[in-house]
């Protein structure tokens, strides 16, 4: 499953897997078909990807790489030798995408600025793709101006049954942006939410699987994690689960705005 920028659908989120253990967890998600890894320069754990993509023995080209420039980084002249060097963390040649992690806090550095470097990336080759994250629409249309005619390919936010976003989600999807669902198993308290527990129920599927055959229905992008192998194997399940029309009305019911990332500084959400 990809979308029309090729990015595919089922993605392995790769925070807090560092070290050895995070190697092996994405070395088992990369044998259970897993093709999308995504990291950030916050989280610590470019190098284990790197790591990851060269033990698998899969060709470069199979594998999807997003990495996601912190705020610390959008100084002027600063986002490009900050790629530059995620690229050599990776080892690799060229980013697949490359997203802002978050808008700058309270508006230190103005948008233009870091979105200006975000363009002279990708013009550099260092990212085939650019996008963003946790942008409202006011900022994604901001943004997508100052890129012109370079798409912004991705917006990664907060979504999964319980906080749907339906506003910046559709917008995403008019303006042909693509959303990547980030808590998309809502940390796994899903199976107290009884409407998600009896749809698992009814398919043989855990709510897990459930939230993420719900968001690729929607056309969105899933990146769950777990340094658990079983649990690993069980969320790719979700690919192959196929939820009725009344499934999808009666987990849209459920929203219940339930935000879990809202930091101090971040933007006033749509």
């Amino acid at each position: 499953m990809q979308n029309q920028y090729g990015i595919p659908a089922m993605g392995f989120g790769t925070y807090g897997r560092n070290g050895e253990a995070g190697v092996e967890a994405m070395l088992v998600a990369l044998e259970t078909g897993y093709r999308h890894l995504d990291t950030a320069q916050d989280y610590g754990t470019e190098a284990q990807v790197g790591e990851a993509v060269r033990r698998s023995g899969l060709p470069r080209s199979e594998v999807f790489v997003t990495t996601k420039i912190k705020t610390s980084n959008f100084g002027k002249g600063a986002l490009v030798p900050s790629l530059r060097e995620s690229c050599e963390t990776l080892g690799l040649e060229q980013l697949d995408l490359t997203l802002i992690h978050w808008p700058s806090p309270n508006n230190e550095v103005p948008l233009p600025v870091y979105i200006e470097q975000l363009g002279e990336a990708h013009a550099l080759g260092l990212t085939r793709l650019v996008g963003v994250s946790n942008f409202t629409i006011a900022m994604l249309k901001e943004a997508q101006a100052i890129l012109g005619d370079v798409p912004i390919a991705n917006n990664q936010f907060e979504l999964n049954p319980l906080l749907q976003n339906k506003r910046l989600a559709n917008y995403c999807k008019d303006a042909g942006i693509s959303v990547t669902c980030y808590l998309p198993i809502a940390r796994g308290i899903l199976g107290e939410v009884p409407e998600i527990a009896e749809i698992a129920a009814r398919h043989g599927a855990t709510p897990e699987q459930v939230a993420l055959a719900f968001e690729f229905t929607k056309g969105y992008i899933a990146i769950p994690t777990s340094g658990k192998a079983e649990r690993i194997r069980s969320n790719f399940k979700a690919t192959r689960l196929t939820l009725s029309d009344e499934d999808i009305r009666t987990i849209e019911s459920v929203d219940r705005a339930q935000r879990v990332i809202d930091p101090d500084w971040g933007p006033e959400w749509d």
